[in-house]
């Protein structure tokens, strides 16, 4: 899950570790405690199947880096949307800007967080082409209707969704998921 995170979220976006762990020693300021990065992109696909037609169908992508800077009792949150190192660099400065004042700090070198994988980081949405997802919903509305003989209305959704995310801190955190 790691590599995958990885991929998706730097090195697809001409991004590189390099580049993380430059923004992360950027945030390690004499007033900042601790700081992450939680970089994260989301896809998800909705169809909607009723009496026969297609009434409804969605794609959305949500994807971003959230920055967080902990100086004592205050905490600096910022967000970018876009995930190219202009807007991380961006969100690493309003998040930094938290405080002025502290101790002398270190960035930890990234230390990958050894995990067992549970499930298949393949993505549920492109398993099947849109053909093949319409005539999924075809075939449960005929077994419903063929189950009962009454049915008169039919419903049929197909959801799916993709999570990929990578956190990377200044205590050494280097990890990822893929749901």
């Amino acid at each position: 899950a790691l590599d995958t995170a990885e991929n998706t979220l730097l090195t697809q976006r001409g991004l590189e570790l390099n580049d993380v762990q430059k923004t992360l020693d950027q945030l390690i300021l004499p007033s900042i405690d601790q700081a992450d990065l939680y970089f994260q992109s989301s896809h998800s696909e909705s169809w909607v199947l009723e009496d026969g037609i297609v009434r409804e169908g969605s794609y959305n992508i949500d994807q971003g880096v959230g920055v967080r800077a902990i100086s004592g009792e205050k905490t600096g949150f910022a967000y970018a949307d876009d995930l190219m190192l202009p807007a991380l660099k961006q969100a690493t400065q309003a998040a930094k800007s938290i405080s002025r004042q502290g101790q002398d700090k270190a960035v930890c070198v990234l230390a990958s967080d050894s995990q067992v994988c549970r499930y298949s980081t393949a993505d549920p949405i492109g398993s099947l082409d849109e053909t093949q997802k319409v005539e999924l919903l075809r075939r449960v509305e005929q077994e419903a209707r063929n189950l009962d003989s009454r049915v008169e209305e039919v419903t049929v959704r197909l959801s799916a969704s993709h999570d990929t995310c990578l956190v990377v801190a200044t205590d050494g955190t280097f990890a990822g998921d893929v749901r």
